[in-house]
């Protein structure tokens, strides 16, 4: 019993971790998002969000359904207050869609390219090229070499921003299909993983943090307005009468005028009946004393 009241006594005294944990929201990079929320996650400490990871479809975050089957990857690196900051990882092609391409009597090309951008970061391409037709070794090696040299020529002159819009946008693939038509017919050409293996320079530029949530609240605010505009018209819409109100009214108005006129005729062709009757009446007594007299 001593055991039992013991471990009781040490289980209340045990600290309750999701009571001490406290929400975060994600924003994404400050290029080229500007800080836009993508999601939120609970934590205990700020330091135990640097480096968690964080995937977002594509057509989640810039609305182009085109784009379902792209898997964007954030990483967490720096948090103010309750933001957590992040930073682009790369990005990876679902799975079944790379299977759908490849068919039969189709050839597969597909490539690792390590570079180095022109403001620093270290980052990793994988390309794939499907052609219409079966290709050779040779016509495989050759595709290889163009595309590889596309990709290098264009990434070691451009900063990794840049290369982020061109892989996100479609703008890579089709340079690479444009060189890689050059050996033989292409079918579809995209890349199936982009990775960052180390940050470059950073450049800061954009709106700040500060400016993006007075932007926020701003918006919200507005939204506020335009309802409590919109219920006060809805009000003075229903407490104005309509149209059809006016008219029932109207026909109200008249039909009480016709009963009234209707009633004082009747009450005036019941007068006239009562003196019709009384004159009756006096013929006859008139009559009937004529009688008497005779």
């Amino acid at each position: 019993m001593a055991k039992g009241a013991a471990a009781r006594a040490a289980a209340r005294k045990q600290k309750d971790k999701w009571k001490a944990k406290r929400w975060y929201t994600i924003r994404a990079p400050r290029n080229p998002w500007s800080f836009k929320e993508i999601g939120e996650t609970l934590a205990e400490e700020e330091s135990m969000l640097i480096g968690r990871k964080y995937e977002i479809m594509q057509n989640e975050l810039d609305g182009d359904f085109s784009k379902m089957h792209i898997k964007i990857k954030f990483r967490v690196n720096n948090v103010i207050g309750n933001d957590a900051l992040t930073e682009f990882e790369g990005h990876a092609v679902m799975k079944d869609y790379e299977r759908r391409q490849i068919r039969r009597e189709r050839g597969k090309i597909d490539d690792t390219v390590d570079l180095v951008t022109e403001d620093g970061y270290f980052i990793r391409l994988k390309p794939f090229v499907v052609t219409r037709s079966r290709a050779k070794s040779s016509q495989k090696q050759q595709s290889r070499m163009v595309v590889r040299n596309e990709i290098i020529k264009f990434c070691s002159s451009t900063t990794w921003l840049s290369i982020q819009k061109a892989l996100l946008d479609g703008t890579l693939e089709k340079l690479i299909t444009t060189a890689a038509t050059k050996v033989q017919p292409v079918r579809s050409a995209f890349f199936k993983k982009s990775e960052l293996i180390q940050s470059g320079v950073v450049i800061d530029e954009g709106p700040t943090l500060e400016e993006i949530k007075a932007q926020e609240v701003e918006s919200v605010e507005q939204g506020d307005n335009q309802l409590i505009d919109r219920e006060i018209d809805e009000e003075n819409v229903k407490d104005e009468p309509s149209e059809s109100e006016f008219d029932k009214s109207e026909q109200k108005e008249e039909e009480k005028e016709t009963s009234t006129i209707d009633t004082d005729k009747e009450i005036e062709s019941d007068e006239n009946d009562e003196d019709d009757n009384q004159e009756t009446v006096k013929e006859d007594y008139s009559l009937v004393d004529l009688k008497g007299n005779i």
